[in-house]
């Protein structure tokens, strides 16, 4: 349930003089944690619906600068705080404010209550017709994504993983990636580690639309698409991701 809904426009796209329609949403998790967010409406007849988790310590404004691209692209974008992150990006994180008491906590079950918050933002995309719906997950989220996607194979329509398993271990992960039955990306950065890790977990998905990016230059989680922040690889990541998205193409209406 939405608690309040508020909504205006403000210019985002440095330069394009383009105009982002933001609503600021409140929805109630099944636990009843309040979760913060964002949605912004894509102009036109969207392509689908992102749903955008950051990573560990972390907050919806790790995709400040990401979300333009995506709406676009022609995107509807849902961000959201979770419960399992802080204060960063110049910002707080509301929901983790909100639940005090998931607060100065750590390891995988405080990561895996966050999974109610996505629960949310799915239940929150799954009642607008716009379809496919497309969960993005990074660095403890991006392991969560795949849970997402194995409970819900009806509405989840795509998976990009950024530097999954990264925060908690990934027994559960890897079998729920089993399930998968929806294209998915899988990136993180150019650490052997990290590379590592994600070939095992993409090589646990079913055969179909599945790809891994090994970037030469990068950063763990979806920071790394940040040009500011990845001055010399966020190109990469991008050339990527797009064409990804473009493989899943536009589902019919629900």
């Amino acid at each position: 349930m939405i608690s309040r809904l508020l909504v205006f426009a403000f210019a985002l796209l440095a330069g394009a003089g383009d105009v982002l329609a933001q609503q600021d949403v409140q929805i109630q998790a099944r636990d009843g944690v309040t979760v913060h967010g964002d949605f912004f409406a894509a102009p036109g007849d969207p392509r689908g619906t992102i749903l955008l988790f950051h990573q560990a310590r972390s907050n919806r404004g790790e995709y400040a600068t990401i979300t333009p691209d995506l709406v676009k692209s022609g995107y509807n974008v849902l961000v959201i705080d979770q419960r399992a992150g802080g204060a960063a990006w110049s910002r707080l994180n509301l929901t983790a404010q909100g639940a005090a008491q998931e607060a100065n906590q750590s390891g995988e079950t405080y990561y895996l209550k966050a999974l109610a918050d996505l629960e949310a933002a799915l239940d929150y995309a799954a009642k607008r017709p716009t379809r496919p719906i497309i969960a993005w997950g990074s660095g403890y989220s991006a392991s969560l994504v795949f849970l997402l996607a194995a409970a819900h194979p009806d509405l989840i329509g795509g998976v990009l993983a950024f530097s999954a398993a990264e925060n908690f271990a990934t027994t559960s992960v890897h079998n729920a990636a089993a399930k998968v039955k929806c294209p998915v990306f899988i990136s993180s950065a150019p650490d052997p580690g990290e590379v590592s890790d994600a070939k095992k977990l993409l090589d646990a998905v079913p055969e179909g639309t599945k790809t891994q990016l090994i970037p030469q230059r990068g950063l763990s989680g979806s920071p790394a698409l940040r040009r500011e922040a990845n001055p010399r690889g966020a190109a990469e990541y991008w050339t990527a991701v797009n064409a990804f998205l473009a493989s899943i193409g536009k589902k019919p209406a629900a």
